[in-house]
């Protein structure tokens, strides 16, 4: 090795043969001192855009979880309306309309100008290798960028047009407008607003009856509430229909079920045999049908 400041003396770095070169991974420069130059793609810029990725997914799953998406009307199969797609297929539903694309052309139309269409999207970072970022410095790109978003407006505009006109030619109105329509009529008419079956709410017979202050005073709300729709026991109203006097007052004596007998509690809460006597009757009287 050198001496002292005699630049012609022959250096010669002694290396240590004892270190194995090894074959692990090896961090990637840093490419910013570099002019044009960027970060490593793999892995400092390909973990930026799966961390990225994941905050979008996050922000998606949490929108659709705290607004789910709202069940529109249910499918008629019988019904006869023309057939459209959803808005954001419109453009390829026109386009599948178009001469070249279907009839004798339909393999031209549907693999043909499509596979070029996304096979030029998939060789475009292959084929445009160039450095500049600005779009108007990349005529060819942005030219066809610009003419793709036209034609896609385009299309469907046209699609969504021509769809109107079909309707008012054959007389036809889209069935959720006729669902709406008539659920406004009958919304105006105070009639249900929809065709779903609903279950017609049972009214307390004899809401006035000073037996209802017994069922109160024998601390029978506790589970079956004031309204008598239940809270945390079974709803009494319509209780008539399947338990006649006798069967009620067995319940209270014996109880039944989960429900344990209800005549001392009933009586310490001040009730007599009277009193009890009577509240049976007038829970038999709760019918659906009055």
């Amino acid at each position: 090795m050198a001496h002292g400041d005699n630049s012609k003396e022959k250096i010669v770095y002694v290396g240590d043969s004892r270190v194995r070169r090894g074959s692990g991974f090896i961090t990637p420069p840093d490419y910013t001192a570099y002019p044009g130059k960027s970060e490593a793609f793999i892995p400092n810029f390909l973990l930026k855009e799966w961390m990225v990725g994941v905050v979008v997914l996050v922000g998606i799953l949490v929108l659709t979880i705290s607004e789910p998406a709202p069940l529109g009307f249910p499918a008629n199969a019988n019904a006869t309306v023309i057939p459209i797609p959803d808005w954001y297929f419109l453009f390829l539903y026109q386009y599948l309309k178009l001469p070249y694309a279907s009839g004798d052309y339909i393999v031209l139309g549907t693999l043909g100008v499509t596979g070029v269409a996304f096979g030029s999207l998939l060789l475009a970072p292959f084929l445009d290798t160039g450095r500049e970022r600005r779009f108007y410095r990349r005529p060819i790109a942005s030219s066809l960028m610009f003419l793709s978003l036209i034609a896609i407006v385009y299309l469907t505009n046209t699609a969504w047009t021509e769809y109107k006109h079909e309707m008012a030619e054959t007389g036809q109105i889209p069935e959720d407008v006729q669902r709406e329509e008539k659920a406004a009529e009958n919304k105006a008419k105070g009639l249900p607003t929809t065709s779903a079956v609903q279950a017609k709410e049972i009214a307390i017979v004899d809401k006035d009856d000073p037996a209802m202050a017994l069922f109160k005073q024998a601390t029978c709300v506790t589970c079956h509430a004031v309204d008598m729709k239940g809270a945390g026991g079974p709803s009494l109203r319509g209780v008539g229909d399947t338990h006649d006097k006798e069967a009620i007052l067995a319940i209270i004596k014996n109880g039944q079920g989960q429900m344990p007998p209800m005549q001392d509690t009933a009586m310490a809460a001040g009730l007599s045999e009277q009193d009890i006597d009577s509240l049976a009757t007038w829970l038999a009287k709760q019918k659906s049908e009055q």
